[in-house]
């Protein structure tokens, strides 16, 4: 029987032994150095909140499980969940526009929500100065959960079948042995275990260190304040049933509300972080005395009181009578921290949870061990998904105060931060800078999204390539400098700067054996074959798409999605096998467009006509004298190559291309583009797109499925599979009306009923309309009229064959 420790007993440690056990798993200790129930840590002072709308599909299902579960539970015939609804008012224009938005959110991820108007707003929270609201946002199956009360009822169902909780026992390292956990050390003496989950919250960065692992989350103090009496809540509550209104979120001041019976709890973003780099140990835990909670700082309060007051004008009548700082778990990206360790296998985090998503993460936590996957995909909390750079304690520190000051901002999906910047650069750089290039981030990587320099272009371009004009949402983080990039991408040739492409180096005896087994393709073929090729899950769902360059007989460059990818290559490679990640010694050029020969055939030895380099085929060669490796790959649709060379030649590379494609009209073009272009061609982007929920059948690329090749990983899940067979299909759409530009997670509409999602959009500058590709019931077909979601409108549109662009690849196989 698998011997698991968490160590923890909160709101997440506590859920995760009532998951486990729920599902065989009864040798399961939990342990917490603070007393139980009452532990101390930010479960024991959580307001309890529940809001389930999210931008993240993942986390909205998280918090809906969280909202069913609790809601069975009880302690004592005291409920665990009190659904009360939840309101999120807006009191300017922009944030009415938002919420709109997060009603498609809602409405993609299958949560019933309403706007209302701000009459409704009034009846449903008397207190309200409607006068000042535009409407809020309405869900009616939002509420508080009473986190403490919660997990004393899943202590004692967890208990009941096996499991041990222990408190006021600290831990004091992790025991492993041969690179695996093997236990922990307490001040009372080993707790030995197969397993080991450190739910420690605000403590987990101490509990990493004794793996030597970084967790990249800051402690930050949060405020919360209670007000006196008021009488218009008297007798509107009862002591059980403490709150009856929605709870309400005020996200233009960084604010929310809840009832505590007569009494209004006050909760602030609005002030300045407070980063928490010390904290106390438990000793004597009460409800109003514990680690978690620091001195209330009132001055800290005074400017959102003001604003409590201005929308619930009652307030005025009464004064905040209690408050405090209470410690939560920040990250760089907001997101929760979930995985097991690269360097000792058996040890895991779930970390940086918030109450709101506790039992869903939980769950799928349990269903990862007991079964090897989750049902919902985890790789936005995959703990290795931050480059190496983002887990520096000076980044970690910025960037989680960043968000916790914008947690409540409009943000665009593609507002790119401020700080900090230019951490990672390709050697193309200072080139791209004097061409005037927009850079937005990821990953830590400056990658261009366009370049002034081309909007001499725009003026030459051709009437059917000029885009209508976007709405200010679309119109964000845009140029129409995109178009003309497009246009030469389609009739001349353009440099793409690549680099950032995460790509690791596989070699060694076995290599190819290795690959083989985790990948759904042949890639037992001649050195010079370039695969793009599928890694499956046990359950056959889509854990990443590659592009497997074999170079040499035991050697291998491979493109991959990220970190996630090069965890899982390492964690399963044998002994002879070596994981190097290349990409920041490396850099990668895109030449692209149907003058690509011209430019590069005339600086190289080697034949890089149709028959001497095909299609998919790759090679070392050297262009301009530069040592190169080149793979014929094009994912804009267009003739060309992705063009490898180290970082240290990487300028001289980018110089003979430019200076060589002048007369040919050569331009530097963006990720804006890019992506345009790739979606007219179909291509699929890994965790957009499509992820361990769908199996390749569904996402449209079974084509790089040979079962046939022998086993593979996830090869018997997915037999008998077929896209005709697909209960669901990711679909190309064409917008009607020309020119609405959608951004990606609208929901899709079929005979008025909600029945999918948009993934990746874009405007299609060849196919002069917007394009977005979609989730849909497999029995929607080409041809079909849906609808989709837009700030609160529905926009025909109309599912199209794809691709659109090329179907027959006569261009890029030129």
């Amino acid at each position: 029987m698998t011997r698991v420790v968490i160590i923890g007993a909160g709101i997440v440690g506590a859920n995760l032994a009532d998951e486990l056990t729920a599902r065989g798993w009864t040798d399961v200790t939990v342990l917490d150095q603070g007393p139980l129930p009452l532990t101390g840590g930010s479960t024991s002072h959580a307001p309890g909140l529940v809001f389930q709308t999210n931008a993240s599909k993942a986390m909205t299902e998280f918090a809906s499980y969280t909202v069913r579960k609790l809601r069975e539970l009880e302690v004592d015939g005291l409920p665990c969940f009190n659904q009360v609804g939840g309101m999120e008012v807006a009191t300017t224009a922009a944030r009415w526009e938002d919420l709109k938005r997060k009603q498609g959110w809602a409405t993609s991820w299958g949560v019933e929500a309403e706007l209302i108007d701000p009459g409704e707003c009034a009846e449903r929270w008397p207190l309200l100065d409607s006068d000042r609201l535009y409407g809020a946002l309405y869900v009616r199956t939002d509420g508080l959960a009473k986190a403490s009360r919660a997990v004393a009822a899943l202590m004692r169902r967890a208990q009941s079948r096996g499991a041990r909780f222990v408190g006021e026992t600290r831990v004091t390292g992790i025991l492993q042995a041969h690179g695996h956990v093997t236990g922990v050390q307490t001040a009372g003496g080993e707790v030995l275990a197969d397993i080991v989950v450190s739910c420690a919250g605000f403590w987990g960065r101490e509990i990493g260190e004794m793996v030597g692992m970084p967790v990249p989350l800051l402690p930050l103090a949060h405020q919360y304040a209670k007000t006196g009496r008021l009488p218009e809540l008297r007798g509107r509550n009862t002591e059980t049933g403490e709150a009856s209104m929605p709870i309400l979120r005020h996200q233009d001041q960084d604010l929310y509300f809840r009832e505590h019976g007569d009494r209004i709890g006050i909760g602030s973003y609005a002030h300045r972080p407070m980063p928490v780099d010390e904290f106390a140990e438990p000793g004597r835990v009460t409800e109003s005395a514990m680690p978690s909670m620091l001195p209330f700082t009132e001055d800290d309060f005074a400017p959102s009181w003001q604003e409590s007051t201005l929308l619930l004008p009652a307030l005025g009548r009464t004064k905040v009578e209690e408050g405090f700082n209470g410690i939560f778990s920040f990250t760089p990206d907001g997101q929760s921290l979930v995985g097991e360790s690269s360097q000792v296998r058996g040890f895991w985090l779930a970390e940086a949870i918030w109450v709101t998503h506790s039992a869903g993460i939980a769950k799928a936590v349990a269903q990862t061990l007991v079964h090897g996957r989750a049902e919902t995909d985890l790789h936005e909390l995959d703990l290795h998904r931050f480059e190496d750079v983002q887990l520096a304690p000076e980044y970690v520190r910025e960037t989680a105060q960043q968000n916790f000051v914008e947690i409540y901002d409009v943000l665009h999906p593609l507002q790119p931060r401020l700080s900090p910047r230019e951490l990672r650069v390709s050697p193309f750089h200072a080139r791209q800078r004097e061409l005037g290039a927009v850079f937005l981030e990821a990953g830590g990587w400056e990658r261009p999204h366009w370049f002034e320099a081309n909007a001499s272009l725009l003026k030459d371009l051709p009437h059917d390539y000029l885009p209508p004009a976007r709405d200010g949402w679309a119109g964000q983080f845009h140029s129409p400098i995109v178009a003309a990039e497009a246009w030469h991408t389609r009739n001349g040739v353009a440099l793409y700067d690549m680099t950032s492409l995460k790509r690791v180096e596989v070699s060694g005896a076995g290599a190819l054996e290795f690959l083989q087994g985790l990948t759904t393709n042949q890639l037992d073929k001649s050195v010079g074959s370039v695969t793009y090729t599928l890694m499956l899950d046990e359950a056959g769902g889509v854990r990443s798409d590659i592009t497997v360059a074999r170079l040499g007989r035991d050697l291998f460059q491979v493109g991959i999605n990220g970190n996630i990818d090069v965890a899982y290559l390492q964690g399963h490679a044998p002994e002879t096998v070596r994981i190097r990640d290349c990409t920041g010694g490396t850099c990668c050029i895109g030449v692209w467009g149907p003058l690509a020969r011209d430019l590069v055939q005339p600086l190289s030895r080697e034949d890089v006509s149709h028959t001497g380099l095909k299609y998919f085929r790759g090679r070392r060669a050297r262009i301009a004298g530069v040592p190169v490796t080149i793979l014929r790959l094009s994912y804009v649709g267009e003739l060309g190559w992705e063009i490898y060379t180290d970082a240290d030649n990487g300028l001289r590379l980018w110089d003979a291309l430019w200076a060589a494609g002048r007369d040919l009209g050569v331009i530097a073009a963006g990720r804006a583009a890019f992506n345009s272009l790739r979606l007219e061609k179909g291509y699929r982007l890994w965790g957009t797109d499509m992820t361990t929920e769908h199996d390749p059948y569904e996402a449209g690329v079974g084509f790089a499925v040979r079962p046939a090749k022998g086993e593979f990983v996830g090869r018997d899940a997915i037999e008998g599979r077929s896209e005709d067979a697909a209960a669901r299909r990711l679909r190309c759409l064409t917008v009607d009306d020309g020119r609405t530009v959608v951004l990606g997670k609208e929901p899709v509409f079929v005979d008025g009923v909600p029945a999918g999602y948009v993934t990746s959009a874009a405007y299609g500058y060849t196919v002069g309309r917007p394009i977005a590709y979609a989730w849909l019931p497999g029995t929607v077909g080409v041809g079909d009229a849906v609808e989709i979601g837009y700030f609160g409108r529905r926009v025909a549109a109309t599912v199209a064959a794809e691709p659109l662009v090329d179907p027959e690849m006569t261009r890029i196989r030129r």
